[in-house]
């Protein structure tokens, strides 16, 4: 199949885009979900995450609490780029081992989703496209108080820890925009997929 590589900041809309494009056919791989994986006890980044960052992000029944981890990441731009040094690699082989499951090997087109997809690099070579998905900051910080109960002072820090959005979209192959409505976002995406389909014959 067609691998795309799909990426956004914070709060663009990423998962309305998704949920619209598995309707379509599309299977999606979520490098979140391959990360939460990845950190389970049994997972193949968990015993260098706890040698890293300690006890105290352990909870009582064994598994990493990611909302303390967070904190700390969140507030220490060296903190995040070792977790990122840890986890990313293990990512990057869930990922390669479920685009060889039916479940992917079987779809028209694959969308593999990452906030960090640009970053992390490896990830970006098993794509034949990445798309960018965007939003206005005002947008993004309006959805962020109102969906995820934050603080705007947390708000602005998440939003101030990703790289600019223009970085993104400078590298993007298609964007898009996700600050208005919905119907908006669905007749981009059905113009995407429509050409999709066209110049991959899938």
């Amino acid at each position: 199949p067609m691998i795309v590589g799909l990426t956004g900041n914070i709060a663009t809309g990423k998962s309305t885009v998704l949920a619209y494009l598995r309707r379509k056919g599309a299977h999606v791989i979520d490098a979140d979900r391959l990360a939460h994986t990845a950190m389970l006890p049994a997972g193949p980044a968990y015993a260098a995450v706890v040698a890293a960052f300690g006890a105290g992000i352990v909870t009582e029944d064994g598994q990493i609490d990611r909302p303390a981890l967070g904190r700390i990441v969140f507030a220490d731009a060296g903190a995040l780029r070792r977790l990122e040094a840890i986890v990313h690699p293990a990512v990057f082989q869930l990922a390669q081992a479920e685009l060889a499951a039916p479940a992917a090997t079987e779809a028209p087109v694959v969308i593999l989703e990452a906030i960090k997809l640009l970053e992390s690099g490896r990830l970006l070579t098993l794509c034949n496209e990445v798309w960018v998905v965007t939003a206005e900051p005002s947008v993004q910080l309006e959805r962020l108080l109102a969906l995820r109960g934050m603080t705007e002072a947390e708000a602005k820090q998440r939003m101030a820890a990703q790289s600019p959005q223009a970085e993104k979209v400078a590298r993007a192959t298609r964007v898009i925009d996700n600050s208005g409505a919905t119907a908006a976002l669905h007749a981009q995406l059905d113009a995407i997929w429509a050409d999709l389909l066209d110049k991959w014959g899938t």
